[in-house]
């Protein structure tokens, strides 16, 4: 639980501070890199960790994972630019690439499915505490304090989760000697790089049939496919193409790639809208923000009683209808901002979601052996990684291409809110791909896993 809130207060704390942010350090245009570069070193080290952690154990990796988020947030703290700050992000990154899937997989080597259904709402407790405290304190840091005060205070949590876990936590590991996949490694984190560089970057800093674009996309699309033909011949290939080879897991790794990205896109686009439009006071729009991950604990907890009983598919194909109410609302009401309204729709927006990744989620976990689930569970949530970073990277494009079209230098309200709109209508087709590949999980009762 410690654990998870140091990424959980992250996924909000900065969005509400960014509007503060871009004014003391400038490169409003980079502002998306801020996310999408922790995403992407975070989607690209989660198959390593994940590996690791099925060969020399979850303990060591977790507190690799909470050194680096450390030392990630002492450096953004310091940052004197833009540029500067980005680089420390990716360290976060880095560092949250060991946090949250290894709390994930601690939580499954120690319940089983049935037990899981409660400790969820323990679990889920975390993220509606960090719901509030992390827009809330993003809002008074950056209104009242500086903005650098979102990443010091998560000097003291990293300290005590460390320590925590040292005492407490415990495991016996077989121990054998093992071959580390460097070459795959390596290139999975090249290619993701460059395609995610490509999709930021088009229509911005190059246009899209430019031959950066295209030698970006083309070079990163041909690093992926040897990446594949790497993974076919290593001994401990660092992500096993039969992750994605299994109906149930590669359903659910598409869920997850959609959750990913429409979270990203609300959590990020959110508060820049309100402020942008409405003048809102950062705090204010934390709280806005805030309903988003309220709404998601609260269904998380209560899915183990709907799956138990209807089936994973069937649970997960619930939460996405009513994502897809909660931001198809978001959209329509675009062009007439109100806290009220951004508020209540982030609100049901959670409320699915928690019914779609968890059930998702356990579904993946719960279907193989402990020496599998650390690779099970990192790549469902280095699915939603990749969601979140190749999102954002989409979303800021789309966005980008209206400010730049506006030719008025910094957006004026107007702008914002057409940019913002295009965003929450991306957002629902987002949704709706999601719904198609959650229909395609297969109908597996959750009393036939373990």
């Amino acid at each position: 639980m410690m654990t998870t809130g140091l990424v959980a207060i992250d996924a909000t704390i900065l969005a509400t501070a960014v509007p503060t942010i871009v004014k003391d350090l400038g490169g409003f245009a980079q502002f998306p890199w801020l996310f999408s570069i922790y995403l992407l070193a975070q989607a690209v080290s989660v198959p390593v960790y994940a590996k690791l952690a099925d060969t020399v154990g979850r303990k060591p990796i977790v507190l690799i994972g909470i050194a680096l988020f450390l030392l990630g947030s002492v450096l953004c703290g310091l940052a004197w630019s833009m540029p500067a700050l980005i680089v420390f992000r990716a360290i976060q990154g880095l560092g949250a690439g060991a946090v949250q899937p290894m709390a994930v997989t601690i939580a499954g080597d120690i319940y089983t499915v049935v037990e899981r259904a409660k400790v969820q709402g323990y679990l889920a407790s975390v993220w509606a505490i960090s719901s509030v405290v992390g827009p809330t304190l993003g809002g008074v840091f950056s209104q009242f304090l500086s903005w650098r005060w979102i990443f010091f205070v998560n000097i003291p949590l990293c300290v005590i989760a460390a320590w925590m876990l040292l005492r407490q936590f415990h495991e016996t590991v077989e121990p054998r000697r093992h071959q580390v996949d460097y070459l795959g490694a390596g290139l999975l984190t090249v290619s993701l790089s460059l395609l995610i560089i490509a999709v930021l970057e088009g229509g911005q800093a190059w246009a899209w049939n430019s031959p950066q674009s295209i030698g970006s996309f083309g070079l990163g699309a041909l690093l992926l496919a040897l990446f594949v033909l790497a993974e076919r011949g290593a001994a401990e290939p660092v992500l096993p193409l039969w992750v994605f080879s299994r109906h149930l897991l590669l359903s659910t790794a598409l869920v997850s790639i959609g959750v990913g990205a429409i979270l990203i896109g609300l959590t990020s686009f959110v508060p820049t809208y309100l402020e942008g439009a409405l003048g809102t006071a950062p705090l204010t729009a934390g709280l806005a923000l805030a309903a988003l991950t309220i709404g998601w604990p609260i269904s998380a907890s209560l899915s183990g009683r709907l799956y138990l009983r209807i089936g994973f598919r069937n649970t997960a194909l619930i939460g996405i209808g009513i994502v897809l109410l909660g931001v198809v609302a978001l959209a329509l009401f675009a062009a007439t901002p109100s806290v009220a309204i951004v508020a209540a729709s982030c609100f049901v927006t959670g409320l699915g979601l928690g019914l779609v990744a968890t059930p998702s989620l356990i579904a993946a976990q719960s279907s193989v052996d402990w020496n599998e689930r650390g690779v099970v569970t990192g790549a469902n949530l280095f699915s939603r990684s990749i969601g979140s970073a190749v999102g954002v990277a989409i979303f800021g494009a789309v966005a980008n291409a209206i400010f730049s079209a506006s030719g008025r230098g910094a957006p004026d309200a107007a702008t914002v809110v057409a940019a913002s709109g295009a965003v929450f209508a991306a957002v629902t087709v987002t949704a709706a791909l999601t719904m198609i590949a959650a229909i395609s999980m297969p109908r597996t009762p959750a009393h036939r896993v373990q």
